[in-house]
């Protein structure tokens, strides 16, 4: 049966109350109980998640980031670093329905979507849902299904829907996909489509572990998997109601456009012959506005878009043959880009900085 679309309601401002940090707003509920709720819920799961990996703080908050963004995470590097534990002890820290996929070369897109079939009782067909039916779905070794199977997370993960035999179905609230891949240098990995990339916020590395947090993980994990003893932290309506705070995160004007400007500069570059689409800005903006609650503010400042610009926007770039010859990576193209960009000025305003 096909279900109707439900469209959170946005916060009103009152009118004519001026936002402390140089913008209109006056959200009719306390924003700052609410980020104070944020901080304390995002705080719980951290340290769910930070029993089980070691020595990867900065990883874990923006696995967090990308959750109350709204959006989906590409965990990318070489087997064995811990890539789909993360993904896992993100899902058990949260109260809801999870499901796991393990992308092969024989995978099917219906086996991810789900199929209709025909119940001999009733005569009639019954669709039978998929795993990606489920709030968070774990993707494990995606690049090792062919790009026809990858294709069929493109629908749900842009608009939260699933269309089977001519009938949408609509994905419950939150929606996130987490999904791991190795790198495409490695044996029996398909890259993956650049429309596919682009649909994830953003990309993580997970990087080999320092001494100290591997002599950890082996006292830990030598005798027993510490999954075993996660409970869940967080609710599905804590979720949804953090991205609820989120979305009222205040964004000037000025520092949209030094999002846009930032997106901009990537299309134009002469080491990249694909710059970042208007889904990136869109996906810098979302988290920029995560990024912001989760350090306790209502408002984005330029650190917030400058600290998210490369894992947001690096992956959604294709270098040019002199980039690949100097081994200029989109990562450091980036970077050098958010050096050259002028940064918005910023004054002092009431108790915090706003845009000018």
């Amino acid at each position: 049966m096909k279900k109707e679309s439900q469209n959170p309601p946005h916060n009103v401002p009152r009118a004519g109350l001026p936002h402390p940090h140089g913008g209109p707003v006056g959200i009719t509920h306390d924003v700052g109980q609410d980020l104070e709720g944020l901080v304390a819920t995002a705080h719980r799961i951290r340290e769910a998640i930070e029993s089980v990996i070691e020595g990867k703080r900065d990883v874990i908050r923006l696995t967090i980031t990308v959750l109350l963004a709204e959006g989906h995470l590409l965990i990318e590097d070489v087997p064995g670093v811990g890539k789909t534990m993360l993904a896992k002890a993100l899902a058990r820290s949260i109260d809801c329905p999870v499901r796991r996929v393990q992308f092969t070369p024989d995978l099917l897109p219906s086996d991810i979507t789900g199929v209709s079939a025909f119940n001999q009782q009733s005569r009639e067909f019954e669709f039978k849902p998929g795993p990606v039916f489920a709030n968070i779905v774990v993707g494990d070794e995606i690049n090792r299904a062919s790009p026809k199977t990858q294709s069929a997370l493109l629908e749900c993960m842009e608009e939260h829907q699933v269309t089977v035999d001519g009938t949408t179905y609509l994905l419950e609230s939150p929606f996130m996909v987490i999904a791991t891949q190795n790198p495409i240098e490695m044996e029996g990995t398909y890259p993956l489509p650049e429309a596919q990339r682009d649909r994830f916020t953003a990309r993580i590395a997970m990087g080999y572990p320092e001494a100290a947090a591997e002599l950890q993980m082996i006292d830990i994990h030598g005798s027993s998997s510490p999954l075993d003893k996660l409970e869940a932290v967080a609710t599905t309506a804590e979720v949804r109601t953090l991205i609820e705070a989120v979305r009222a995160v205040y964004v000037a004007q000025p520092i949209k456009k030094y999002a846009i400007d930032l997106v901009d500069a990537t299309r134009r570059s002469p080491d990249l012959r694909l710059g970042a689409s208007p889904r990136a800005t869109l996906h810098l903006i979302r988290a920029a506005r995560a990024h912001a609650a989760l350090s306790g503010r209502d408002y984005v400042i330029p650190d917030d878009i400058q600290e998210l610009c490369v894992p947001v926007l690096a992956h959604r770039l294709l270098p040019s043959l002199e980039a690949q010859g100097q081994r200029r990576r989109p990562e450091h193209v980036v970077a050098d880009l958010v050096r050259r960009v002028p940064v918005p000025e910023t004054r002092e305003k009431g108790d915090g900085a706003g845009p000018r």
